[in-house]
């Protein structure tokens, strides 16, 4: 019986995704979901509210909630969301790319920014345990969309290319001439030798709640039109 088992997990991991660790981030990632929509709910507190105040421009307070929010979360907790619509991909984004981060769902790499200040921001996942959130990365094509809904504002891009590079690529991550959204993942499946990276560039910035000037915490703004970093 457990040799049995034992071969039942290893077919479904190579067919699907591994099922234990994919049971365990289900339920983390059910948690996550209220966490994020308490997040959603709780806004700045009365000092960043202040601050906004004096920040007439939509991208300037969409940096600026974005900056608090990394500042105020601490690893491991959700931040957004990222849904992929090729992929049918949907799951809570949390903070950092740490092993016991990302057993929580795909996380913001350490040291890049999140969606909304200017530059390169990054997530990376798994592809074959924890829910296997990136498994199909390398079916993306170009123009393809990628959504990352944040407490501050929804983020849209779309692919541009995929490579394939070594596992110490740090390049990835440099600010480009466009703001842009990179997701990484081991390469190839069942090995960490190398990593696929997606590059997708952001199209669109729909405001919500405080990030709006003027607004309190209303939402359905118009999409900004995505411009140069």
């Amino acid at each position: 019986m457990a040799g049995a088992l034992v071969l039942a997990d290893a077919a479904t991991t190579l067919l699907w995704q591994e099922p234990v660790t994919a049971l365990q981030t289900r339920i983390r990632q059910h948690g996550l979901s209220g966490d994020l929509r308490r997040l959603e709910a709780r806004g700045p507190t009365r000092l960043e509210a202040r601050a906004l105040a004096g920040l007439d421009g939509e991208r300037e307070r969409i940096a600026f909630l974005a900056r608090s929010l990394q500042r105020r979360t601490a690893p491991g907790d959700a931040v957004g969301r990222l849904k992929i619509g090729r992929l049918g991909a949907d799951f809570v984004l949390v903070k950092g790319s740490d092993p016991g981060d990302l057993r929580k769902g795909p996380g913001t790499y350490d040291g890049t920014p999140l969606p909304g200040v200017p530059g390169t921001a990054a997530i990376a996942g798994h592809r074959t345990t924890y829910l296997a959130p990136f498994r199909h990365l390398d079916e993306l094509r170009p123009d393809d969309r990628i959504t990352v809904q944040m407490p501050y504002a929804t983020f849209t891009y779309r692919v541009e290319r995929t490579r394939i590079v070594d596992a110490d690529a740090l390049w990835i991550l440099k600010r480009a001439t466009t703001d842009r959204l990179v997701l990484s993942a081991c390469h190839p499946l069942f090995s960490a030798a190398q990593r696929i990276v997606v590059f997708s560039r952001l199209t669109s910035v729909v405001p919500l709640g405080f990030a709006r000037a003027g607004q309190g915490s209303e939402f359905g703004r118009a999409p900004l039109k995505a411009k140069p970093s």
